[in-house]
């Protein structure tokens, strides 16, 4: 009897496991399909729903769906406009071009039912977020998130990790998808694995999971230390900007100069034009300060307000990259 019972609770941890793994290794909420976004509402997936205006939380058993929309930062939380088709009892779904969002790919969505009631996602899928209200504080919900990395043939990130031909399985993990180990898995090749994603600019770090067991990429030299006090491999993603300069056609020679060159004043030289000046780089994500030199002298941007003063007390144009 105690040999059976103790088969019966290794059965039962067994399951709890495969049971938690499931549920936190899965995305939730949409998928990519090619060139489009496939926003997908299961009602299996969800207990709760909370009212709009009461903030009441019932079970989804207590109502009936008539209708699904997706609300998120990329249509100011509307709880109208992007209603969902019914595919069948328990799915709607919702399909958008990623090009018709902005490129930030940093978004977040929840599922309205009834116009009234926002679906609650628990905090077990890999794309879960603390919600937050109008004002950044945080409330005791979550909301979706669309991940800033897909794959995609022609991607931005080409990752490849040269042979290991008789690996079983190879898998890419990091920043970019939370260090999940089963998500994306690389392609054999004839000289070793491949996988392309398409990333928002930004420093990410990554590794590869080879059978199981976690390498650098042996030929990128960038690395930082990590927590465990081994190394991690660094990808930096930019994206090409263009700096423009109206008017000062008189000027005989215009630098560009910014954070993002340590203020070098002689090397983006910039190129006349019909209407001014013009020079094209590739930065990083986020902040970056930044000046023109008009034929030795200090000019802000005249076309661009956003301004901020750095840490020596001067004031320079600020351009965001996202």
């Amino acid at each position: 009897m105690r040999k059976k019972i103790s088969h019966i609770i290794i059965f039962a941890l067994l399951f709890i496991s495969l049971t938690g793994f499931s549920q936190e290794n899965v995305i939730k909420g949409y998928k990519i399909e090619g060139d489009y976004i496939v926003f997908t509402f299961d009602k299996r997936d969800y207990n709760k729903a909370t009212h709009h205006k009461t903030e009441e939380r019932l079970d989804f058993n207590d109502f009936d769906i008539d209708k699904v929309v997706v609300a998120g930062n990329f249509n100011n939380w509307s709880r109208k406009r992007w209603k969902m088709k019914k595919v069948d009892e328990n799915i709607y779904q919702l399909k958008k071009k990623v090009s018709d969002f902005n490129e930030d790919f940093n978004w977040e969505f929840k599922f309205v039912v009834n116009n009234n009631f926002w679906a609650e996602p628990t905090e077990n899928p890999i794309n879960t977020t603390p919600a937050k209200n109008w004002f950044g504080a945080y409330l005791n919900t979550y909301n979706l998130r669309i991940l800033p990395a897909y794959i995609s043939e022609n991607g931005n990130a080409k990752f490849f990790l040269k042979g290991f031909d008789n690996a079983k399985e190879v898998i890419l993990s990091g920043s970019f998808n939370r260090w999940n180990e089963h998500l994306y898995k690389m392609q054999k090749t004839k000289n070793g694995w491949k996988l392309n994603l398409q990333l928002s600019p930004n420093y990410y770090e990554y590794k590869f999971i080879v059978d199981g067991k976690w390498i650098e990429d042996p030929d990128n030299p960038n690395k930082t230390e990590n927590e465990f006090y081994e190394y991690n491999s660094v990808i930096n993603i930019k994206k090409k900007v263009t700096f423009l300069l109206e008017h000062f056609k008189n000027a005989e020679e215009v630098i560009l100069a910014g954070s993002f060159n340590n203020w070098n004043e002689e090397e983006y030289k910039m190129t006349k034009t019909e209407h001014g000046w013009k020079f094209t780089t590739k930065l990083s994500g986020g902040k970056h300060h930044y000046k023109f030199i008009v034929d030795g002298n200090w000019e802000l941007d005249p076309h661009n307000p956003i301004k901020e003063f750095d840490d020596n007390g001067h004031i320079n144009s600020v351009k965001m990259v996202k």
